[in-house]
């Protein structure tokens, strides 16, 4: 009797170790190694919209950059210089998208005075790296562009970084934990912690709604990439921010929520400035409201950074 009960025990032990491994696996591939959306589409889709002119980006001063991540990949960026000016803008991407889905941002800041940096966050686009980590290792590589591009521009050129959707989310993470060189922050829909983002997409599209598979996910991922879910979190740094920071965020967005901005707004001391538009899916502020976006970025650029 005894020998057929271990035999039981035996045999769902081991049934348990693989489900709980094939979770654990499936779980933090979908994050690791998440589908990117092919350069062509997205270059089709800039400039069907007209949010990306080629014939500017041949014409325009332009530098490429190779800057080398703390992690030993290289970054690519180019280093856009429409202006004779030394104030310039970071523009931070979102997560499937690479540096064409900023230059309609370049274009935006060249109209209030500023160049700017567009790059690709790591495997994305032409920098390496090997998984995405939600603005975990992001972070540290915002940190190289921006050390590289200061030392360019000097002390006294007007530095400002604009981040969309995960890049919004590594913005704030960069500033929040680092020593801050930028002279203010644009936050376009970030989340205010992945692992509350995490469960809003598990229950929105799949059948894993509990936070088991969570924690299953955080011990394969501390194994295999080396962070845990938790270890994203703005909210919990973004309150270290002194620097002026605009957010912004559309109230039809349904994949990231917009209370996620209106937490982070809470949480991040003065100066700070938030808009929410009324149309708009996620990161399509911008596309749906061109006009007023740009009246609401030069107002925070006047009341705060006061260089116009």
């Amino acid at each position: 009797m005894k020998r057929r009960v271990l035999y039981i025990s035996s045999i769902f032990s081991s049934i348990l170790a693989a489900i709980v491994t094939f979770l654990g696996i499936f779980s933090t591939n979908r994050l690791m190694y998440l589908k990117l959306k092919d350069h062509d589409l997205i270059l089709k889709r800039e400039v069907l919209a007209k949010r990306f002119d080629e014939k500017w980006y041949e014409a325009v001063n332009k530098e490429i950059l190779w800057i080398k991540s703390q992690q030993g990949y290289l970054l690519h960026a180019v280093f856009l210089q429409p202006l004779q000016t030394k104030n310039t803008v970071i523009i931070c991407h979102g997560v499937t998208e690479s540096k064409v889905n900023s230059f309609k941002y370049a274009r935006l800041f060249e109209k209030l005075g500023f160049n700017s940096v567009v790059y690709d966050h790591r495997r994305h686009g032409d920098s390496g790296g090997k998984t995405t980590s939600f603005g975990f290792y992001e972070k540290d590589d915002l940190q190289a562009i921006v050390q590289s591009i200061r030392e360019k521009i000097g002390q006294d050129a007007i530095l400002g970084i604009h981040g969309e959707s995960m890049g919004a989310a590594t913005t704030i993470l960069y500033a929040g934990t680092f020593e801050d060189e930028a002279d203010f922050h644009i936050a376009d829909c970030p989340f205010s912690d992945f692992t509350e983002q995490v469960l809003h997409v598990l229950r929105r599209e799949t059948p894993f709604r509990t936070m088991m598979v969570l924690r299953i996910a955080n011990l394969f991922l501390k194994v295999r990439d080396g962070y845990t879910l938790k270890l994203v979190s703005p909210k919990e740094v973004v309150q270290h921010i002194k620097k002026p920071m605009l957010f912004i965020h559309s109230l039809e967005d349904t994949f990231i929520l917009p209370y996620m901005t209106e937490e982070l707004y809470e949480k991040k001391p003065e100066p700070k400035m938030l808009k929410l538009f009324e149309k708009g899916a996620h990161a399509k502020s911008f596309n749906k409201n061109p006009e007023e976006y740009e009246r609401v970025v030069k107002n925070f650029l006047k009341t705060y950074v006061q260089y116009f």
